[in-house]
């Protein structure tokens, strides 16, 4: 585990971009394709318009990288909420991934048949392979939430799913990855900032046994975890900035 902690938001997401260029530019090196699954919510935006931006398009190979989402909520694409629609907005419609690469969850059909099909894309990447994702975007909502895995969630107790629906009262109908999938890969980021998350972290560093939050499921099994985080979130971390 490797803590990256900077001044604000903005100098936390410019770090995190650099730090994703250089490690797609690596393993594009040894391998054909990069395989990414990316957030939703609001925090990733920054670091979305900043990979968007002219300096990114011409540092990373685009055409070689194939695009997956962590979540989405069980809204159109046309619906501001969608998290596709935040990534089009902010980044795919700036940058050339061809089409066939990016791999939305539908919405567009019942939840049940959008876990499958979603599925079934996750299979034909990964079914042969030892990892699945080569870096996944996660963030951490204020109650320790990240993904779609919420506290109290029955679909917590599932250790065999790649990819579940879930809905909450106050929530909305959800698809998510679940950990058993996420776990596998390669490398796994939590891009975090603001102060509403500073308690949480704090109790996640301080008491990792009690396994309190659904923040806590994600524990790669084969590559690295990675925090970035502001001062803001970080704030009572201080002892542990030299991680």
């Amino acid at each position: 585990m490797k803590l990256h902690i900077y001044k604000n938001a903005e100098e936390t997401c410019n770090a995190l971009a650099d730090w994703i260029t250089e490690l797609i530019n690596k393993t594009l090196e040894v391998k054909e394709k990069f395989i990414l699954a990316l957030p939703g919510g609001e925090t990733p935006k920054i670091l979305f318009q900043i990979l968007a931006s002219e300096a990114y398009r011409e540092k990373i190979y685009w055409s070689r990288i194939h695009i997956f989402w962590g979540d989405e909520r069980f809204v159109p694409f046309t619906d501001k909420s969608n998290n596709a629609k935040m990534a089009y907005d902010n980044l795919l419609d700036h940058v050339p991934v061809p089409s066939s690469q990016i791999h939305k969850i539908r919405t567009d059909i019942t939840p049940p048949a959008s876990v499958m099909d979603y599925e079934k894309i996750l299979h034909q990447y990964f079914d042969n392979t030892r990892s699945t994702f080569d870096l996944i975007l996660l963030g951490m909502g204020d109650d320790g939430h990240t993904l779609s895995l919420f506290p109290g969630s029955e679909i917590l107790h599932d250790r065999s799913s790649w990819v579940s629906s879930v809905n909450l009262k106050e929530k909305g109908e959800r698809i998510t990855l679940m950990p058993n999938i996420v776990n596998k890969s390669t490398e796994i980021v939590f891009l975090i900032t603001g102060e509403k998350k500073a308690n949480v972290l704090k109790e996640i560093f301080e008491n990792p046994q009690l396994k309190k939050y659904p923040v806590q499921l994600i524990q790669p099994e084969n590559g690295e975890l990675h925090w970035f985080l502001d001062d803001e979130s970080a704030k009572c971390l201080n002892q542990l900035k030299s991680f």
